[in-house]
């Protein structure tokens, strides 16, 4: 056997790394890692903060309305709904991930977008004991890696958040 061939042999620890589900990773917050999964990412995109409609009377993390290939949206600080330490005010320029559901489309702004990963759902554990209380109800769990804890948000319960429902 040539070695071109044994190339073509999967070895076992690049196996594991393709198995799980796709998640996007990224950073809300300063040190806050998370991860959403690519089922409910519809894209990303990098938009200068005047490319937002500032709505009046709205709460501090609604950012504006955004319109997007025709369609308008709103856009919030994930961080500052979530309770956590709000972006900075002077960004030149957000990003923003826009997630779906069958109805609705809803800009995150965040920090900073880190990738794809894989993850297996056996890695995602309670949130319970592991991140404030507040957090909870916005996470389908927690994933602890060597390094960090990733928070693995739940798009459609950001999406349904009473926060972001109309009375």
């Amino acid at each position: 056997m040539n070695t071109s061939a044994l190339a073509l042999i999967p070895n076992k620890s690049q196996d594991k790394k393709n198995q799980g589900d796709s998640y996007l990773k990224f950073k809300f917050g300063q040190q806050t890692a998370a991860v959403l999964s690519m089922s409910r990412a519809q894209e990303f995109v990098i938009l200068p903060p005047e490319r937002l409609t500032p709505m009046p009377n709205m709460p501090a993390y609604v950012m504006g309305l955004l319109n997007r290939r025709s369609r308008v949206f709103w856009v919030i600080d994930l961080a500052r709904m979530l309770g956590l330490l709000p972006l900075e005010t002077n960004l030149q320029q957000y990003n923003i991930i826009i997630i779906r559901n069958d109805s609705t489309s809803l800009g995150l702004i965040v920090q900073a977008v880190e990738g794809v990963v894989r993850l297996s759902s056996e890695s995602i554990q309670s949130p319970l004991g592991q991140v404030s209380s507040g957090l909870v109800p916005y996470l389908s769990g927690c994933i602890l890696q060597e390094q960090e804890i990733l928070l693995a948000l739940d798009a459609e319960a950001i999406i349904r958040s009473p926060l972001l429902q109309k009375d």
